[in-house]
């Protein structure tokens, strides 16, 4: 008779096949813009009540450690701070490189950038896009900030356009849209681009540091709405539909 014995010890990747997750499933160009649109209309529905809401800030009525969490949270939506997250990205994932600066080559393949410093550059991309389209809209429509005016003197949220505050700052006087709301959402769309287990403390992120913009009186609703849209507009733009290699979870 045969006696068959199993060998006293097993590679553990024979038993187990490898714990393998798909890149960037999630949210894909067309939710990105359709969420852009949504929160275009929700910010000109906003408009309503964006005085009222500016005056219960200024009184100071948000709850303070509510307060200090979203003051923590700020720093996913301000350049330096999404500029660290995307090093920190780029330093603890061996599948992220620094961009090369060859321009992509269809006769010179030696030229292309590698899928790492693609994937790379889509989140810079898409982080930035957002933030810049804002400043450009910020030089040709003025609004002055909650915190720079008389909120309950205003007859109406329309009224706010073209002020000059009294206070004589240049951002004072450039609250809309809001800059902030918009490099958080490019930042959640890149982060979850590439992350997609990760996409709900992302997106809890960016909301947060979004409405510090308005507890803190810097913004009115409807600027952060506007803001939040062109900040997924941009990064629609970047992110591409396609899913990148499988990884495995070690890497």
């Amino acid at each position: 008779m045969t006696v068959t014995t199993r060998p006293a010890y097993e590679p553990f990747e024979a038993t187990r096949p490898a714990d393998v997750t798909p890149a960037a499933t999630i949210w894909p160009r067309r939710s990105l813009v359709t969420a852009a649109v949504m929160l275009a209309c929700l910010g000109a529905v906003a408009l309503a009540i964006d005085l009222p809401v500016a005056a219960w800030c200024k009184a100071g009525r948000v709850p303070k450690e509510l307060q200090r969490f979203m003051n923590f949270s700020e720093v996913f939506a301000h350049s330096m701070g999404a500029a660290a997250l995307l090093v920190t990205a780029l330093v603890l994932d061996r599948g992220l490189a620094f961009p090369s600066l060859r321009w992509p080559a269809v006769r010179w393949p030696s030229f292309q950038p590698t899928l790492a410093q693609e994937s790379m550059a889509r989140m810079i991309g898409a982080t930035a896009c957002g933030g810049l389209m804002v400043d450009l809209v910020k030089l040709l429509v003025g609004r002055a900030r909650p915190r720079a005016i008389d909120v309950a003197a205003q007859a109406s949220a329309l009224a706010t356009f073209g002020i000059v505050p009294a206070t004589g700052s240049h951002s004072d006087a450039r609250s809309f849209p809001s800059g902030h709301a918009a490099v958080a959402c490019g930042l959640l769309a890149a982060l979850a681009w590439r992350y997609p287990h990760g996409r709900w403390l992302f997106l809890l992120f960016a909301a947060s540091a979004a409405l510090q913009r308005v507890a803190s009186a810097a913004h009115f609703p409807s600027d952060v709405c506007f803001g939040a849209a062109l900040g997924l507009a941009g990064a629609a733009f970047f992110l591409s539909d396609r899913t990148d290699e499988p990884r495995t979870a070690e890497s």
